[in-house]
């Protein structure tokens, strides 16, 4: 059962009382760790550790190492986001995007427009936008005489440059938050080799209109490999994707997915593609704009809910999904302290969402749950940021406070576990842990909680901060292993 944050509150605030009243006294690195620091060439104070007791946030902490340096956690800083939004929206809470029709249906004629409120949805990908057309179809329309407008108006955001950020702009993870998030705004690409006629068959998702793309490329022999590379794909023109290229028969069949090179257009394309392909006809265009006060007055026609924030959470934390994060983050700034209802039958109107909102919102919520608690500095909420920064101080005590809270099983499920899921899922070890991942440039990080082999749980927070980070990996996980000894 969901407790209101007010009992939550009151089950935190023990939990930190306890953890004020412990001492906490510089203690050596265990000699593993110190190693492969060296080996790394990583000084003692480009690094953050902590390993304090989950279930005694009394206890003083086991390891103790630079603890209130601040820090860029890179994409643990999503424990922030993730644990503030099971508190304040609830684990059950849906997004809603409503459906409006504008004019009445005439032999499968809509005769005026269809519009499309976008409200936030991490989540509306392929399957989900084709579901939301048929439920149109189910309305009995096949061809729409006006438009269908794409209504973005719940986010205020500025204008971002994907390739701002590393200089990738076709990485998926570098897509921009939108209100009308559609598929992440990437096209997902299928080859699929056909021996017999030396070719690759490809598949583009979701279909684009106005993109045109091959239907095949040859085939190749020798090893995959870099089987990218071997493609020589050129998106430069946003309405020709090309392939100078081949693609390794050995490589049988693989999905490539790619952000989309003319992101402003993409939801409109995608719109678009996916009625036609379903037999829908449309007179007019699709365009952007917003939901006329006279119809968002009324009852909308339908409204597509997403799935719940506990499955939102997983695909965020165990996937670092940046973008899923940054639309939850926005989520936050709208709903605030009133969120919506969980079944998602009527939505809300909000405030325009904005990073400003939202860093209030946050900064807020931890100042009423961890009291004088150094915050963090939140720049977009999902760790992909230079701003960002947390102490593992006040990040243990957020996972301490997390641990005996209601909403501890759904975040500790949603965090990647060593060596079975996730970003962790190639890190073996003989410890059982459920551990945040982060990497940046310069930036290496992992926290959550440990199972050591007594049978206590620890939280783990640990920060590198160096140009040879990458390098100090080892160092991670040889402090995870030495946590699950209980020495």
């Amino acid at each position: 059962m969901y407790l209101s944050p007010r009992t939550l509150l009151r089950s935190l605030a023990f939990s930190l009382l306890a953890c004020a009243a412990a001492t906490a006294q510089p203690l050596p690195l265990p000699p593993e760790v110190d190693a492969a620091l060296a080996r790394a060439k990583v000084p003692r104070d480009a690094v953050a550790f902590l390993v304090v007791d989950a279930q005694n946030p009394g206890a003083l902490p086991r390891l103790a190492h630079r603890t209130t340096a601040s820090m860029n956690p890179a994409s643990v800083m999503k424990l922030v986001t993730t644990t503030a939004a099971l508190d304040l929206l609830g684990p059950a809470y849906q997004w809603a995007t409503p459906v409006y029709t504008e004019g009445s249906v005439r032999n499968g004629v809509l005769q005026g427009n269809l519009y499309i409120k976008g409200q936030g949805d991490p989540k509306l990908v392929l399957e989900r936008l084709w579901l939301l057309l048929r439920r149109v179809q189910g309305l009995g329309i096949k061809t729409i005489a006006g438009d269908i407008v794409l209504d973005r108006s719940a986010f205020s955001l500025p204008e971002v440059d994907p390739a701002q950020f590393d200089g990738e702009p076709l990485r998926p993870y570098n897509a921009a938050p939108d209100a009308l998030l559609v598929n992440f705004k990437s096209v997902v690409m299928t080859f699929t080799p056909d021996r017999a006629a030396q070719v690759a068959q490809v598949q583009v998702d979701p279909p684009l209109a106005g993109v045109a793309l091959p239907a095949s490329v040859p085939l190749s022999a020798g090893d995959c490999g870099d089987y990218r590379g071997a493609l020589k794909a050129d998106f430069a023109d946003p309405l020709r994707i090309r392939f100078a290229g081949s693609y390794p028969a050995s490589c049988g069949e693989k999905v490539w997915p790619v952000a989309y090179a003319d992101p402003k257009t993409y939801a409109q394309r995608a719109v678009l593609g996916l009625w036609e392909s379903l037999g829908g006809s449309l007179q007019g265009s699709v365009r952007l704009g917003t939901v006329p006060s006279t119809l968002a007055a009324g009852k909308p026609a339908f409204v597509s809910s997403s799935a719940p924030l506990s499955e939102v959470v997983r695909d965020i934390n165990k996937y670092s999904n940046n973008v899923m994060a940054q639309q939850l983050f926005l989520t936050l700034g709208r709903a605030a302290f009133a969120p919506l209802p969980a079944n998602g039958a009527e939505p809300a109107e909000l405030p325009t969402g904005s990073l400003a909102t939202s860093r209030a919102a946050v900064l807020r919520w931890w100042r009423e749950r961890l009291g004088t608690e150094e915050p963090p500095v939140l720049d977009n909420g999902s760790g992909l940021s230079r701003q960002e920064r947390i102490t593992a101080q006040a990040l243990g005590r957020l996972l301490q406070a997390a641990y005996v809270s209601p909403v501890m099983p759904e975040l500790m499920s949603s965090l990647p576990i060593s060596g079975v899921d996730g970003t962790l899922r190639r890190i073996k070890g003989a410890t059982s842990a459920h551990l945040k991942t982060g990497s940046l440039s310069n930036v290496v990080a992992r926290a959550g909680y440990v199972l050591a082999a007594s049978g206590k749980r620890y939280v783990l927070v640990a920060f590198i901060n160096h140009a040879n980070a990458n390098d100090a990996r080892p160092a991670v996980d040889a402090l995870v292993e030495w946590a699950g000894r209980d020495q």
